[in-house]
């Protein structure tokens, strides 16, 4: 398994989603906590330059290999942060490893995906991939970002991003995991404080996951950044590193 660690201080882990990668996520969030934290940046199954071995791959395993990276890096507990599927592993770690989280942050995740809408969404986005690149990528970045970050890409922009070398050959099975999860009898274990935050215009994990997760999870806060999609905030963290830095250093959001 691959991670990058940088800086020094308490440590803060760092979970990617689907297709993603340690890089490709947090690359411009990382150097706003270095200077208090050590920031450890877990690469699963599928991506960066982590081994995949092929097998079936679940939230569970995902989780694991994130509480593995922490371990070897860093004295728990930790402050821990999920974006994505990165959410619903970051939630299960802290379900099921209590001891090794003191305060976690989940960014657009999910509780379950046995709902009709989710089933054909990612059902929808795996057909795509195996059907046509283009059409999938397409179909990614229409979901994925709201109407005014699609626009503010400009038609120039927009043809450099669908041509880029991106999605990771390994997607697929990030994809599967996603088909069939639920989080939900894990939710009521979960200890450590927590903030939530969702996107109003997220397609891809609507609003309603994050609030679900804040109906679920006891001592959270449920933070929702109007007008963004799921994918808004790569571009420009800054409110999402506001919120966290509220709440790591204040233990609040407001």
């Amino acid at each position: 398994m691959h991670y990058d660690v940088d800086g020094h201080g308490d440590g803060l882990v760092l979970v990617h989603g689907t297709g993603g990668d340690s890089e490709m996520v947090f690359g411009n969030v990382v150097g706003h906590f270095t200077d208090s934290h050590t920031v450890v940046r877990p690469n699963f199954s599928g991506s960066g330059r982590t081994h995949d071995s092929g097998q079936v791959l679940t939230i569970g395993d995902v989780a694991d290999q994130v509480a593995a990276a922490t371990r070897a890096e860093v004295q728990g507990p930790v402050d821990l942060l999920g974006f994505s599927a990165g959410a619903m592993a970051a939630a299960t770690v802290a379900a099921e490893k209590p001891e090794l989280v003191r305060r976690l942050i989940l960014v657009a995740g999910l509780t379950h995906s046995t709902s009709p809408r989710e089933r054909l969404y990612f059902d929808t986005w795996r057909q795509l991939l195996a059907i046509d690149t283009q059409l999938f990528k397409r179909f990614t970045t229409l979901t994925g970002y709201s109407p005014a970050a699609v626009d503010r890409l400009g038609h120039d922009g927009l043809a450099r991003s669908l041509a880029n070398e991106w999605p990771p050959s390994d997607i697929a099975r990030q994809i599967e995991l996603l088909q069939d999860f639920d989080i939900r009898p894990l939710l009521p274990k979960i200890t450590a404080s927590t903030l939530i935050i969702g996107f109003t215009n997220d397609i891809m994990t609507p609003i309603e996951g994050s609030r679900q997760l804040h109906t679920a999870v006891r001592d959270s806060r449920l933070v929702e950044i109007e007008g963004q999609g799921h994918m808004d905030w790569l571009a420009d963290p800054s409110r999402v590193i506001e919120l966290i830095h509220e709440f790591l250093d204040r233990g609040e959001a407001k």
